[in-house]
């Protein structure tokens, strides 16, 4: 996104008892997309097999930055939605050579950059699936309510190592409003850990995270079971071709009872284990078109056997997508088509196709 404006501003002056801030700047920016989208399926459900939709999407960001007087930085924005309401923010204090503390609302995690990275022209591979990929939940819970140290970036040989840590005191993924607490008969603390390598044309993730479980709540969850999240991904780069491979592991504790394969499941309410295998090419065809396809396998297991119950078949569910895209400078049309099968990990789920073109402004 383009800047389109910038005004001097004096950041965060009095916020640090024991330093002040020089003059910093503000920048706005924004985009709007208009989408049409076309829906059809063999689920079983009217509402869901067939549908037609003309939508539209606005973003509107606020970022600031500072620096003090004793070299250190502080920058921030905050992203608003249609309804003007705050989709994500974030604040972050660099350190110099000690690295950044960071706070943040909707997307505060470091889990963002690691959950599903392999490359696409457009959208993620489940954007417009039945159901998100459950790679996409992996550390979802420090979104909110947690606070995130990146330590400074390590060299080693041609590659550039990066670290960071997630904490969260009550890890259930709620936001608390300014000066109030959340509270959880769920989820205690919330620890998460993720190293990332780049150099010559490659990238490599790992990321890992556990949350200590209080309660049954989930669908048949043995009470005590904490949970377990993890993924990694390795992207390569050579000329206009990339191509990427990614697996996640999202484990919700042990189930009391059998799942049956014909039974929906929802990623984040059915305990069990979900594990996903993702991978992709995309090519650029210039500096201005570019055409992906990507394949994503994501299976549940009930693991209800662990606890002498029958063995349930594993259900599979896979999505396919091919994807474009064409820029022309704060102007974008792009494209998607994405069909999801074995629809919520249900075996009898049917499958899903959604196809969406979008034109996009930004400034």
């Amino acid at each position: 996104m383009n800047k389109l404006k910038k005004i001097g501003l004096t950041a965060l002056a009095g916020s640090l008892a024991a330093v002040s801030a020089n003059a910093g700047e503000l920048s706005v920016s924004g985009s709007y997309n208009l989408t049409y989208s076309t829906q059809t399926g063999d689920t079983g459900t009217a509402t869901t097999d067939h549908g037609i939709g003309i939508g539209h999407d606005r973003d509107f960001q606020v970022s600031g930055s500072g620096e003090l007087d004793n070299g250190w930085s502080v920058a921030g924005y905050t992203l608003t939605k249609d309804d003007l309401t705050v989709s994500s923010s974030n604040i972050a204090l660099t350190m110099g050579s000690m690295g950044t503390v960071s706070v943040g609302h909707g997307t505060g995690g470091i889990s963002t950059g690691y959950d599903v990275q392999t490359p696409t022209a457009y959208e993620e591979i489940d954007d417009g699936g039945a159901t998100s990929l459950s790679a996409n939940f992996v550390g979802s819970w420090a979104d909110n309510n947690s606070l995130v140290y990146s330590a400074p970036a390590m060299s080693a040989g041609d590659f550039t190592i990066n670290l960071g840590i997630e904490y969260s005191p009550e890890a259930s993924g709620t936001s608390p409003v300014d000066g109030a607490i959340t509270s959880s008969t769920e989820y205690n603390n919330g620890y998460g850990v993720g190293v990332k390598a780049t150099g010559m044309g490659l990238t490599v993730g790992v990321y890992g995270a556990t949350r200590e479980e209080d309660d049954a709540s989930k669908v048949n969850m043995t009470a005590g079971s904490d949970t377990f999240e993890g993924v990694w991904y390795a992207n390569y780069s050579m000329g206009p071709v990339s191509i990427g491979y990614s697996q996640s592991y999202y484990d919700l504790g042990e189930n009391a009872a059998d799942i049956a394969k014909t039974t929906p499941k929802t990623v984040g309410s059915a305990a069990g284990v979900f594990e996903a295998e993702t991978y992709s090419i995309a090519f650029n065809v210039n500096d201005n078109f570019s055409v992906s396809y990507a394949r994503a396998d994501d299976t549940y297991d009930d693991q209800s056997n662990t606890k002498g119950g029958t063995e349930i078949e594993d259900v599979t569910q896979d999505y396919k997508s091919i994807q474009a895209a064409y820029t022309m400078g704060g102007m974008s049309i792009k494209a998607y088509r994405t069909e999801t099968d074995n629809v919520n990990y249900d075996s009898n789920g049917g499958s899903l196709t959604v196809t969406e073109v979008a034109l996009g402004l930004s400034f």
